[in-house]
């Protein structure tokens, strides 16, 4: 077999990451093993044209997860990145790093090298920040964040003093010294195009003789002699092969395909492998357990007054808009939907906000068939707000349909499993509510079309917010790191437990989700990993 002293499987957000750092001194040879293809594609570097990727099985894993009772029965869809840059080439782009007290969490689970001290230095080392650096943001790090100050649709100022009139207040910095209020998103652009992981992380590293990238190398399972990892096998091209890893090989094909991947390669519960005629490597009860994600719902309105579905909708429309970002690189084709949004408190005496907002000045009621119709959206002015929870407590779960590598995983998400996430959605989607009969936003509404004046008592609201939920695309905790063995899959150094030279390094190791997107924690997860890895804890 061929051999790397590093084995990185995905080139996801945290995989990008340990690519550029592990191969940056020269002195080790990086190998990456992406299962997609590559990211020079015309939608991924669109910022606005993640609609067309929503349903792409070119760039997309479209996983499905099990009936879930707590959304009404309904098959939640699942999109991940299979693409150079993970789910970075294919997400909303918004920045937030979570609260401080989440780094506080991952501290206590496991240990200060992963509290808000260590990850507040990581982020400053990792960003060039539009806004400028200062004790919290950073400039002249590879990672350019747009401070989205510009450009932005008028309706995000009235939605702002809406939620101000609520009597929250207004944020200039979610990532900031507070994360409560309300305002306008950073967001992982630059230069009026997506600037994914891929692109600010891997792209450079790609150019150093050290680093080899594969793409539509889809890895099977890791090898192993006795405990030891020692390589990995992948399909290429209709061909298996196997490579040596003389140090490490470090899972990061994220909270789906890490615990999956250990599950194919023995590791994992013992019997769950063994009804899927799997060799037990090391019997690992935690792997594919805590799986965490935030669940979202938007309330939609008919405006008076024109939203972007006037002019994203008509072709003249499309056409303007094409010429604004082709000729200036301005205009909505330039961000994210999401331009403005906050977070919020469900009840004034918890210590941190329990709530996302996220504020889109169109709506897509009306589906189009294989699309998300970012680009086509309602033949009306419309308008939604959304929220999601920040850190729910039903847990689900990842397990094998089968040992077949090239089968999606058993997904079990289990929303709104447990009473305490029913009653602050609950709580949650009255606000929205009440920001709506606010002015400046009260004025400018014609009706509220979803879901509807109808829909009122509590009754009503928890079956329509199970009716109508669904992932807002950040699952994590599946492999998670922690000092406790009895709670955790992989220990503080993010080495897989049972087992040698094999580590998981992706939000599946988060030891709890934070509150807020999750790609900025996926990058810190992959920048701190590799320190660890360079600090000869082996």
């Amino acid at each position: 077999m061929d051999g790397y002293d590093y084995i990185i499987v995905g080139a996801g957000s945290a995989g990008c990451v340990l690519a550029e750092r592990l191969s940056a001194s020269g002195r080790h040879r990086v190998l990456v093993l992406e299962a997609g293809g590559t990211d020079r594609r015309f939608y991924v570097h669109l910022p606005l044209g993640y609609g067309k990727l929503f349903f792409d099985p070119a760039v997309n894993w479209m996983y499905r997860t099990e009936p879930d009772p707590g959304l009404a029965g309904s098959r939640d869809f699942w999109p991940r990145g299979k693409i150079l840059g993970g789910s970075s080439s294919i997400n909303a782009m918004v920045w937030i790093r979570g609260h401080e007290s989440d780094y506080h969490d991952w501290e206590a689970e496991a240990g200060p090298g992963w509290g808000w001290e260590a990850a507040r230095a990581a982020y400053r080392a990792i960003e060039d920040n539009e806004a400028g650096g200062n004790d919290l943001r950073g400039t002249g790090g590879p990672l350019f964040i747009s401070a989205n100050g510009r450009d932005l649709h008028p309706l995000v100022e009235s939605y702002i003093g809406a939620a101000e009139a609520t009597g929250l207040p207004r944020n200039a910095d979610f990532n900031g010294a507070e994360q409560e209020g309300v305002g306008v998103y950073q967001m992982t652009i630059k230069g009026a195009r997506r600037n994914s992981a891929a692109r600010a992380f891997l792209r450079p590293a790609m150019k150093r003789p050290n680093v080899t990238v594969l793409t539509h190398a889809h890895v099977t399972r890791v090898l192993f002699e006795g405990r030891r990892a020692v390589g990995v096998e992948y399909s290429r091209k209709g061909v298996l092969s196997r490579v040596r890893a003389f140090s490490e090989v470090i899972l990061a094909g994220g909270a789906i395909n890490s615990p999956q991947l250990l599950m194919l390669s023995g590791i994992g519960p013992a019997e769950h492998l063994k009804r899927h005629g799997i060799e037990v490597v090391a019997d690992n009860a935690q792997v594919g357990r805590n799986l965490n994600d935030h669940q979202g719902v938007n309330y939609t309105w008919r405006m008076n007054v024109p939203t972007y579905n006037d002019i994203l909708r008509p072709w003249w429309g499309k056409m303007i808009v094409g010429m604004r970002y082709f000729m200036g690189g301005k205009g909505p084709l330039a961000k994210s939907i999401n331009h403005g949004g906050g977070f919020f408190r469900t009840a004034p005496e918890l210590a941190r906000p329990n709530m996302q907002l996220y504020f889109q000045a169109f709506s897509t009621l009306i589906p189009r068939e294989g699309e998300r119709p970012l680009l086509t959206p309602d033949p009306f002015s419309g308008l939604s707000i959304g929220l999601s929870n920040c850190r729910p407590t039903s847990r689900g779960e990842i397990t094998l349909h089968s040992a077949d590598p090239f089968a999606a995983p058993r997904i079990v998400a289990n929303a709104f499993s447990t009473d305490h996430d029913v009653q602050e959605m609950l709580a949650a989607v009255k606000y929205l509510r009440r920001i709506a009969a606010e002015e400046p936003m009260r004025s400018l509404i014609a009706e509220e079309l979803r879901p509807g004046p109808e829909v009122k008592s509590d009754e009503d609201l928890i079956a329509d917010f199970r009716a109508r939920s669904g992932t807002v695309f950040h699952p994590s905790c599946t492999v998670r790191m922690g000092a406790d063995p009895a709670t955790s899959a992989a220990d503080p150094d993010l080495k897989v437990r049972g087992v040698e030279g094999l580590r998981v390094c992706d939000a599946s190791a988060f030891p709890t989700l934070i509150g807020g997107n999750t790609n900025a924690p996926s990058i810190l997860m992959g920048w701190m990993g590799a320190e660890r890895i360079l600090s000869g804890r082996n």
